[in-house]
């Protein structure tokens, strides 16, 4: 496999007890030449010190956008997404920190299990299941003025991005609202609801509406888990690995307000 990409992961303190096995996954099941592993996150000692272990770069998350999570106001009484938006801007920022034509963005609490090829003869493979939350597909509307274009949802923790892509993508969006495509992303959220915008979902119908014979679908089969990486035995990787693709451990939910009785 001959097309060299990099891998952009966004992360916080708290991924840091998956963070390393998302990182040791990559390199041994992406079936492409990496060139560089980009660690976006808050500068945290401890976050420095992976990087330097793992051999990745580090990018201050306050250096890559003109806005910061501070400038994000997206929560509610009991839950506060404002970390996960800007997550998300991150990862569309992607086409300004890669270096390569293409970068593989994946959640800092998902792992692989079993090798992954992202091109095939000049198409991008995508994974995808078959259930979304409708609300990512109304923002979808309000921001790209259309219906969502495949039926099978693109929400699976991982994407390769073609860096100018993701620029024709932020150009659409910008010349529709006439603002910057971060400020037209938040301003096309119903704000009231916990999950309102996905940078998967947009990508990936932006994509299939104008060039579906370019992507390959396969099918996710993400197995998410309430546990800890530590708490995996090697036979029990080796046996999810025969039905599953990748592991997800949602064992935090860092967007949960901690009520106080």
């Amino acid at each position: 496999m001959t097309t060299p990409i990099d891998v952009l992961i966004p992360a916080i303190e708290k991924d840091l007890g998956t963070l390393p096995h998302v990182i040791d996954a990559v390199r041994k099941y992406v079936k492409h030449p990496i060139r560089e592993i980009i660690i976006v996150a808050p500068r945290k000692q401890r976050i420095l010190d992976l990087c330097l272990k793992k051999g990745c770069r580090f990018v201050h998350e306050d250096t890559v956008l003109p806005i910061t999570k501070k400038n994000i106001h997206y929560e509610s009484k009991t839950w506060d997404r404002s970390g996960w938006l800007y997550q998300q801007l991150l990862k569309l920022s992607g086409d300004t920190l890669c270096s390569s034509k293409y970068y593989l963005v994946i959640d800092a609490d998902t792992v692989l299990i079993r090798p992954h090829v992202f091109k095939v003869n000049n198409k991008t493979v995508f994974y995808s299941r078959n259930w979304s939350q409708s609300e990512y597909f109304k923002t979808y509307k309000k921001l790209m003025g259309r219906s969502r274009s495949s039926r099978l949802s693109f929400v699976t923790h991982y994407m390769l991005f073609e860096k100018s892509k993701v620029t024709h993508l932020k150009q659409a969006i910008e010349s529709k609202h006439n603002r910057s495509w971060y400020s037209a992303i938040i301003r096309s959220m119903n704000k009231s609801k916990p999950f309102a915008f996905s940078e998967f979902e947009t990508y990936g119908n932006f994509l299939y509406s104008s060039a579906p014979g370019t992507m390959i679908l396969k099918s996710a089969r993400n197995k998410s888990l309430n546990l800890s990486p530590s708490q995996i035995s090697p036979s029990k990787l080796s046996s999810l690995a025969k039905a599953y693709r990748s592991i997800s451990f949602h064992k935090r939910k860092g967007y949960l307000k901690s009520v106080k009785k």
